[in-house]
């Protein structure tokens, strides 16, 4: 007589081995030299160097902060957002212009010093804060928003996805002042519109919804507008949005050309 025999139970397979958990990234010390300026202990800006203990994600923004909260309170610097948004905080870190709020201690060589000063061409106050209205000033002077004739829309303005994608990379523009104060004509000639002027001037320029193309055109059309820029791509290189500065301005030139 047959009978029924029950397969075996195969073992189980031994549990994995725990995995090690990752090592805890260690603060190190480095040094910040800033350039700093004093106006009521001296008409000369000097240099001083501070050490702090930094993680490799510490932005330099963080390492501001720990010198100006724990060891030198009269460190002075401008900061808003801290996410790259507001752009107040754009400074010049290493000779090239950056927001500190972006710019992480890993992607710079800590070995040596971290060279950090306030941005190129316009009056220093203290520190690392500029003066922004001649900047500020000449951003207004292009007119800056959406002009149009007649009586008040009932409705929105509509624009299809092609017309707004031919001015979509100019309205990222977050007046950071990092294009313009990298600019060498700028340095030189502070009646230069500079490239922050004009890429906003362009954001109206090419919106089909816009009106004051002409006006606009008109202001650039100076010796202090688009024609001084001598295309060195130093604004482009500088933009923290990634926005082509440079090529905004050549399109400006074109239109004033071809208008």
């Amino acid at each position: 007589m047959a009978t029924d025999t029950a397969a075996p139970v195969p073992a189980a397979p031994p549990a994995p081995a725990p995995a090690e958990a990752p090592e805890a990234p260690q603060a190190f010390p480095v040094t910040v030299r800033v350039r700093r300026f004093l106006p009521d202990e001296g008409p000369e800006p000097f240099w001083q160097d501070f050490t702090v203990d930094v993680f490799p994600t510490d932005r330099i923004l963080d390492a501001l902060h720990k010198i100006k909260w724990e060891q030198d309170g009269t460190l002075t610097f401008r900061r808003s957002c801290a996410h790259g948004i507001c752009g107040s905080d754009a400074i010049r870190i290493n000779g090239r212009n950056r927001l500190a709020c972006k710019t992480l201690i890993k992607d710079l060589d800590a070995r040596k010093p971290i060279i950090v000063e306030a941005i190129k061409g316009l009056p220093l106050e203290k520190d690392l804060v500029v003066d922004m209205e001649p900047f500020f000033a000449s951003y207004r002077e292009v007119m800056p928003f959406l002009i149009t004739s007649g009586n008040a829309p009932t409705k929105e303005r509509l624009q299809s996805a092609e017309d707004r994608a031919i001015f979509d990379d100019t309205t990222k523009c977050i007046l950071c002042a990092c294009c313009t104060t990298s600019c060498p004509v700028f340095w030189t000639d502070g009646q230069y519109f500079g490239p922050a002027a004009i890429v906003n001037a362009h954001r109206f320029i090419f919106d089909s919804r816009d009106e004051g193309a002409e006006a606009r055109l008109e202001v650039l059309n100076t010796k202090e507008g688009v024609w001084r820029c001598r295309t060195t791509f130093n604004c482009t290189d500088a933009c923290p949005r990634g926005i082509e500065v440079t090529k905004a301005i050549q399109e400006v030139k074109r239109a004033l050309i071809h208008r």
